[in-house]
């Protein structure tokens, strides 16, 4: 006996199905494309941890330092978009204010226009920055420095800045970019004492792996997007060279801690999914 429901569908109703159901996953492709453009990549989270930095200072202890990344000025992210984000930074009262790299995407015009933002930001103990790739991909990595300085920052390329606080000190340095700069770690620590508590600044954030051999108790960077797109159970799909490793967040690599930040814009396509741009605020003891 012929069971009826296994009775062979008509090609017109099949042909039905299949485009219902082809249509149901572009419909879910292109609603998910919008979420990720529209919403998401604009959706900023603040992320707030506590860092433990060995020998730290007494006086240091409590500081906020506010860490950012990856701005990409010129790609879906313009200087007008960054007030919101500056106001967020000020409301947060920092006592520090890091930027770790990729300040532009590809061309420097926009970052003049930003300056006169930048200069809002306020932070009694200072504000420190490194350059990232697209900083030197844009060709004109000194005037992004001439930019970031007009900002306020200082730039640390293999250098390092002693904060001064109630007689205490808290070193803050930084290397130049991993891709094209010429990064040079020694350089930039030399004559920290060795009792010194040390903040490195670095773009990529797999550089870690050097940092880690080195007197540095920890190092911010930025670089990864934090994949920039996330599947859950699965994370990040694609990660760039030199930030596969510590891809987003906080690491312990050795003696050393790892944080990094997810950034404020993006790169190639302008869409972020499970992956929102991020502030850091950072206390640490």
């Amino acid at each position: 006996m012929n069971d009826p429901n296994l009775a062979p569908i008509s090609r017109k109703t099949f042909l039905h199905k299949v485009t219902k159901w082809v249509g149901g996953v572009v419909g879910l492709g292109v609603a998910t494309g919008v979420y990720g453009h529209v919403w998401e990549r604009k959706a900023l989270e603040i992320v707030r941890l506590s860092i433990t930095i060995p020998g730290l200072p007494e006086t240091f202890k409590g500081t906020k330092l506010i860490h950012f990344s990856d701005v990409h000025l010129g790609h879906y992210f313009e200087p007008k978009d960054l007030q919101p984000v500056i106001d967020l930074i000020q409301s947060e009262k920092p006592d520090l204010i890091c930027f770790t790299g990729d300040i532009v995407d590809e061309v420097t015009r926009p970052l003049f226009a930003a300056v006169p933002l930048f200069n809002q930001l306020l932070a009694p103990l200072g504000k420190f920055a490194v350059l990232g790739n697209h900083d030197y991909r844009a060709g004109e990595q000194q005037k992004v420095r001439d930019g970031l300085v007009a900002s306020g920052f200082e730039v640390l390329d293999n250098r390092h800045v002693v904060v001064h606080k109630d007689g205490q000190q808290l070193y803050m340095a930084g290397v130049d970019d991993v891709f094209y700069g010429v990064p040079d770690l020694p350089r930039a620590l030399e004559n920290i004492p060795p009792e010194g508590s040390v903040i490195l600044l670095v773009h990529e954030p797999d550089f870690a792996d050097i940092a880690s051999e080195h007197p540095v108790h920890l190092q911010l960077s930025g670089h990864s997007h934090g994949g920039q797109v996330r599947l859950p159970f699965i994370g990040h799909l694609l990660a760039p060279q030199y930030g596969r490793k510590y891809v987003q967040g906080l690491y312990q690599v050795g003696g050393m801690a790892v944080y990094t930040n997810r950034g404020l814009g993006t790169t190639i396509l302008p869409v972020r999914l499970f992956c929102r741009p991020e502030l850091t605020v950072l206390t640490l003891q």
